[in-house]
């Protein structure tokens, strides 16, 4: 099966469960372009006006904030606009190459 079938795709009638999903394996891809079009997706689901005042921010930021183009928003913002969508940022540890640990220091 290609990667294409099994991305999964968000509509009007998804769910948040769907819309979360969507948005994580954007996540998952380490992609900015591809995180911030999976946002800006997920923000065109919801009405811009209601997420810019929740968020913040200015309406035409959330538009070219998540258009995945030269200037991509920083992380506040991202926070923000997840949050204002009822959707959150969640760290799990994930399996392949990493830094090291530092070694505990003596006191």
């Amino acid at each position: 099966m290609s990667e294409k079938r099994d991305r999964p795709i968000i509509g009007p009638l998804s769910s948040r469960s769907e819309i979360a999903d969507y948005i994580n394996y954007a996540f998952k891809s380490s992609d900015l372009v591809a995180i911030c079009h999976a946002i800006g997706d997920a923000t065109r689901l919801h009405n811009i006006s209601d997420i810019a005042k929740k968020a913040g921010v200015e309406r035409p930021s959330v538009y070219r904030g998540f258009a995945g183009q030269q200037q991509f928003p920083n992380l506040s913002t991202v926070v923000k606009v997840l949050d204002a969508m009822g959707f959150q940022l969640k760290v799990t540890p994930r399996r392949g190459q990493r830094a090291r640990l530092a070694k505990a220091r003596k006191r």
